[in-house]
């Protein structure tokens, strides 16, 4: 039986298909749903009509392409959004669909989920308007938080200045408490975590099968994130492995993973391509 998950997110659009629990594809829009969310406090017009579109879209390739059931989540960016209901009634108006808006508790469960499917660890899961640090250990998570900060919402209040960009992320990160996250082996999903594995390897063409596993050091990061912020924007969309429609928010992307790794004294982390929509296809016990 093939099902099919959509994930809008703050910055994307996603689509995966799944058959017995196994993911076949992945597609993905960038719709940037999330654009001036923290500045407003509501998502706007044109934000919510192309992520509309794109939802409405997806859901119909996806029964073209044989999918019994399509199913739709959001996250931060929706879930945040004084208006969220002119979102959630345009889809509805479009395609039918009912979007299952889920919590930041339930965005990191999916997470870790998806990236450990049941064993130990962690996850960093840093989003467009969110970011997500959880822990699992025994079968049991010892801590999970999410908290109100993306890439998005750092490229709103902060472009690519580095300085104000390092005072965004710091002004948050306080609300992650205290804990040491360094003894477990942490993974790191989501379109910032791709992105720099497919930079790292240097990709022509995007591949999940040479991304899926890639170790990245905590300097690398932070070095990255300085070349992203320093470079003009055409030369980051030059580097080989950048994907294009993220080169205004990466730099930033990179700078706030590198500052959660930092916060909990982690050294490096792993790139996984199976990751939330994964996660919620258990959560959901196969829909």
């Amino acid at each position: 039986m093939k099902i099919s998950i959509i994930d809008v997110g703050s910055n994307s659009v996603r689509l995966a298909m799944l058959a017995d629990g196994k993911t076949l594809y992945k597609r993905l829009k960038t719709t940037r749903l999330g654009g001036g969310l923290s500045l407003t406090g509501k998502l706007s017009a044109e934000a919510v009509e192309r992520t509309a579109q794109a939802v409405s879209d997806f859901k119909f390739f996806a029964e073209s392409e044989g999918a019994e059931k399509v199913c739709v989540f959001a996250t931060a960016a929706v879930r945040s959004a004084s208006n969220r209901s002119l979102f959630l009634n345009r889809v509805k108006e479009l395609c039918g669909l009912e979007v299952d808006v889920i919590s930041g508790e339930d965005e990191a469960r999916c997470g870790l989920l998806g990236a450990l499917k049941g064993g130990d660890g962690g996850i960093i899961d840093v989003g467009g308007a969110s970011t997500e640090t959880s822990v699992c250990f025994g079968g049991k998570t010892i801590y999970s938080k999410s908290i109100d900060i993306g890439t998005v919402r750092l490229y709103d209040v902060a472009s690519r200045d580095k300085d104000k960009l390092k005072k965004a992320i710091a002004e948050k990160l306080a609300d992650y408490g205290e804990f040491f996250a360094k003894p477990y082996k942490m993974y790191s999903i989501g379109g910032t975590a791709t992105t720099i594995a497919s930079v790292k390897h240097g990709l022509k063409e995007y591949d999940p099968a040479v991304t899926d596993g890639t170790v990245i050091l905590l300097e690398e990061i932070f070095s990255m994130a300085d070349k992203f912020l320093t470079l003009p924007l055409e030369d980051v969309r030059a580097i080989s492995g950048m994907e294009p429609r993220r080169v205004d928010v990466i730099g930033g992307g990179c700078l706030l993973m590198g500052e959660v790794m930092k916060h909990f004294g982690i050294e490096q982390i792993t790139v996984s391509e199976s990751d939330n929509i994964e996660g919620y296809y258990m959560l959901r016990e196969g829909i």
